[in-house]
């Protein structure tokens, strides 16, 4: 997991991107020795076609962006979302269900379930993974091999909630309000599923990468004119700001990633265990998640 604290280091800024800042700063310096040293004049570009070309990667490179960013934001509405239904659910559960023991397997499937979810969408085993273990019923633990263990567990909720209903303890009207709750988990599940496995068209990067780099070629040959081996650092800035943008619409496009700057999937998920099964009265809850010394929250 990248934790780097860019906020405050500029340091941090500038080792993640040594491999671009070079590449700019070498094609400057080959522009001033050609130019200047060598007297090369005939290979000086005129300042304003470049002007062009650079507001149009700019406006491209924040396309990407934004299409990215509307993923995170998407991402997060829908743990948010995830959060509210999941305090329904165990409300639900608790007033609705007469028998306290099944209640409780009710609630605590549903936290396996989230805990489930966030390791599948960080491409990771759940039952590698300590919260799920520690929480998973000895029951559902033969859902191991499911093609899609998420669906599995709501399918046992399903089950359970229907027997209910069949067994006369549960009315008619209480049967579709866990209904319609279960099926929020199952379109929230599925918009989580669309983002993380539909990633955007590769074409994007390997445009706006190209066309950054064209441009850190044919900037400093207009710069040097003006301002000599000045154009070094400053076709370096220029370019380095267009890579950025480009690169934070990268970083963003998986918003379950384990970047510093992914969503808090266990954060959140802890949150959901905390809240639900201070319903049962639980008492050993797992401690709040907090940021790390860098002010990542995870």
């Amino acid at each position: 997991m990248m934790t780097q604290n860019f906020r405050s280091n500029p340091l941090n800024l500038i080792r993640w991107q040594q491999r671009h800042i070079l590449l700019y700063m070498a094609v400057g310096a080959v522009a001033w020795l050609l130019i200047v040293v060598l007297d090369q004049r005939y290979l000086e570009l005129p300042v304003l076609p470049l002007s062009v070309i650079g507001a149009a990667i700019g406006i491209f490179a924040s396309f990407r962006s934004n299409q990215a960013y509307d993923r995170w934001w998407e991402g997060r509405k829908l743990w948010g979302r995830m959060i509210n239904s999941s305090r329904h659910w165990s409300s639900q559960v608790i007033t609705y269900v007469k028998d306290p023991e099944l209640a409780e397997e009710l609630v605590m499937r549903h936290v396996s379930y989230v805990h489930s979810l966030r390791t599948l969408l960080r491409s990771r085993k759940p039952f590698d993974d300590t919260s799920f273990s520690r929480t998973v019923r000895d029951s559902d633990r033969a859902l191991e091999g499911s093609t899609n263990l998420t669906h599995a567990l709501l399918h046992q909720q399903f089950t359970a909630v229907v027997a209910l209903a069949d067994s006369g303890e549960l009315d008619e009207r209480r049967l579709e309000s866990m209904d319609r709750t279960l099926m929020d988990f199952l379109n929230i599940q599925g918009g989580c599923e669309r983002i993380k496995g539909t990633p955007l068209p590769r074409g994007y990067s390997f445009i706006v990468e190209s066309l950054i780099n064209s441009f850190a070629v044919l900037l400093p040959f207009a710069l040097v004119h003006d301002l000599g081996a000045m154009a070094i650092p400053v076709n370096a800035l220029v370019c380095l700001s267009f890579a950025l943008i480009s690169e934070a619409g990268r970083v963003l496009e998986d918003p379950f990633n384990d970047f510093y700057n992914g969503l808090p999937l266990f954060a959140l998920s802890i949150k959901i265990e905390r809240n639900i099964r201070e319903r049962l009265a639980h008492t050993d809850l797992p401690p709040a998640v907090v940021e790390d010394s860098n002010g990542v929250l995870m």
